[in-house]
């Protein structure tokens, strides 16, 4: 491909749009556009990139023996109310677009395949015989974001890579899992990227397991806590750990104390020489569901740890499942309430509070009471007296209330113990999801009937796993993970050329009619050459190249006449170096993409 042809367009200051390094820079080197809030015009450079990561992802899923297919990307809204995730997905915050046709039939952009999926494998996947199957897609995606940013990190639409598996018992689902494991980590690789595995939280797609694939960079927006042996790494929502150990109160019996306008962990502390281990943190929300009434949920921390939000909704979720759907839970406010509540004093042993409808009491279920660990161990501690401006000095579970349902619900720390050796401490790097493996178990096959006939001649449900890439978010990772100041550094593997050859005059003769030799035979040859042949200036076209991020640039200049050419490494491993032009040539052999 000659530049001149390429409608390459590329700009020199930084998009006012654009947030991080990769999508300043894919933006700049015009590789893609913006029509809207997180939605992309993938522009021929970033089509090659992604059609080769594609690429790469279907010879890995073809060694796995999955099956390519594609699925439809309108589905009937039947499908996920039959699965229950209709109201969770659409309503309020949901991210699915939804619409209504002209025959009054509700419908949704899918975001995810699983229903499709499993209403397709209940028609045709009736015997233990076939088993076990995986289909995979790779194909347009849609997620109604509130806040699009970082360009194809969180947009509106983008290309996905999915899977799903079907297995006649857990055991074969279990080895697809394992097998589909190693596929990815080898995707990773062959895109050149460094790529960590850390257990994660299943979120909306539910399953008994599920594990994330992070791109390591600063500018990712999950949290991954790992320990230094390498034993152990997940992402914050899902991490665990041991906290410090709690400081002891040594008090012998319960005694009230004046906190006037006292209301925070930090301000008691400080007015009264308490460490914060030693404080109880009570925090009343409301969850609202998509079937159910809002329901009162009061939670005890120790007053040294912060609430994991993931951890309480799945709690909240797994202990109202005939609610529906769980659309959010929020702090609950003092207009919520019947009764005044006296907020920043609350104790664990706070009666149930009526909830308010408009003016009207509502008859509400009993609050959802849960403890954290960290907070259930206390022996004694400090807590507030549900009264304004005082606290409660020593207070002890089964003297002033039962211990609450003990769940896990405090966010995991970097510095805190790991289980699996208290001598380790988990450290801190920030990932950006390009993966997702899950093991879906049961979940969907139940809801949609999706049955098979086993050995003994019984019907029963299907098993069934789920693996996820982002195509395009993939692509941006590895700009993120490889660049300089000048610009993108592609992996050869994904780079959407191999070599690109720069006249550095294009008036003079000898070095154009160099190029266009070295252009034909790289061409000819099977290379992803690029050929700039516009009529700038040398520092403007390798400006470009430097941007673009093609791994090699064979620089046509002075030398032409004695067939000297210089080879850049645009990775830096090898730098600048002056060769014949058939030198440049044999080196370049072998290198995927180009073998001349």
């Amino acid at each position: 491909m000659r530049v001149s042809r390429l409608m390459l367009v590329t700009l020199r200051d930084d998009p006012a749009e654009a947030e991080i390094t990769s999508h300043k820079l894919l933006l700049r080197a015009g590789y893609m556009r913006r029509l809207a809030p997180g939605i992309f015009a993938y522009l021929p450079l970033l089509w090659r990139v992604l059609q080769k990561v594609s690429a790469i992802v279907r010879e890995e899923m073809a060694a796995v023996d999955a099956l390519e297919t594609l699925l439809p990307q309108l589905q009937p809204a039947d499908l996920w109310r039959r699965s229950g995730r209709w109201d969770g997905y659409t309503a309020g915050e949901g991210i699915m677009f939804h619409l209504v046709d002209r025959q009054e039939r509700s419908l949704g952009l899918g975001p995810t395949h699983e229903e499709v999926v499993t209403e397709l494998a209940a028609d045709l996947l009736r015997s233990y015989r076939q088993l076990p199957v995986c289909l995979y897609q790779i194909q347009t995606k849609f997620r109604d974001e509130i806040r699009p940013r970082f360009g194809l990190m969180r947009g509106r639409e983008f290309i996905m890579k999915d899977a799903y598996s079907f297995h006649a018992d857990e055991a074969c689902l279990r080895r697809t899992y394992a097998a589909m494991d190693g596929a990815y980590r080898r995707i990773f690789e062959r895109c050149g990227l460094r790529a960590v595995a850390v257990e994660a939280d299943s979120g909306a797609i539910g399953g008994s397991a599920s594990q994330e694939f992070m791109v390591t960079a600063e500018a990712g927006e999950d949290l991954i806590l790992a320990s230094p042996d390498g034993r152990y790494a997940a992402n914050q929502e899902r991490a665990v750990s041991l906290p410090a150990a709690a400081v002891p109160l040594e008090v012998s019996t319960c005694q009230p104390l004046a906190t006037p306008a006292q209301t925070s962990i930090d301000e008691l502390c400080t007015a009264h020489g308490f460490d914060p281990t030693q404080t109880l943190k009570v925090l009343l929300l409301l969850a609202r569901f998509a079937a159910a009434p809002p329901r009162g949920v009061l939670v005890c921390l120790r007053g040294d740890q912060q609430l994991n939000d993931v951890k309480l909704a799945n709690a909240v979720t797994a202990r109202c499942a005939d609610a529906g759907a769980l659309l959010e839970i929020v702090p609950l406010l003092a207009d919520h309430l019947w009764d005044a509540v006296p907020f920043g004093f609350l104790g664990p042993h706070l009666e149930d509070p009526a909830l308010r409808q408009g003016e009207a009491r509502v008859a509400a279920a009993p609050l959802l009471r849960l403890a954290d660990p960290s907070a259930a161990d206390l022996e004694a501690f400090v807590c507030g007296a549900n009264r304004s401006d005082e606290h409660l000095v020593g207070a002890r579970w089964g003297e002033l209330c039962p211990v609450p349902e003990v769940v896990d619900l405090r966010a995991a720390q970097p510095g805190d113990r790991c289980l699996h050796d208290p001598s380790q401490r988990l450290e801190a790097a920030r990932g950006i999801e390009v993966g997702h493996i899950f093991q879906l178990g049961r979940k969907y096959s139940e809801a949609l009937e999706a049955r098979f006939t086993n050995e003994a001649g019984s019907e029963e449900p299907l098993w069934m796993g789920c693996y996820g890439i982002g195509v395009s978010r993939l692509a941006q990772a590895a700009v993120e993970q490889h660049h300089d100041a000048d610009g993108i550094r592609w992996p050869v593997a994904i780079a959407p050329y191999t070599v690109i050859i720069v006249i550095a005059s294009s008036q003079d003769p000898v070095q154009v009619a160099l190029a266009e030799e070295l252009y034909e035979r790289l061409r000819l040859g099977g290379c992803d050459v690029l050929l700039d042949d516009r009529p700038e200036r040398a520092g403007v076209k390798f400006k470009d190249a430097d941007l673009i991020g093609i791994p090699w640039r064979l620089v046509v200049g002075r030398g032409a006449g004695e067939r000297k050419v210089e080879l850049v490494d645009r990775s830096g491993d090898t730098g600048k170096r002056e060769l014949s032009a058939d030198a440049a040539l044999e080196h370049l052999r072998g290198l995927p993409g180009a073998s001349p």
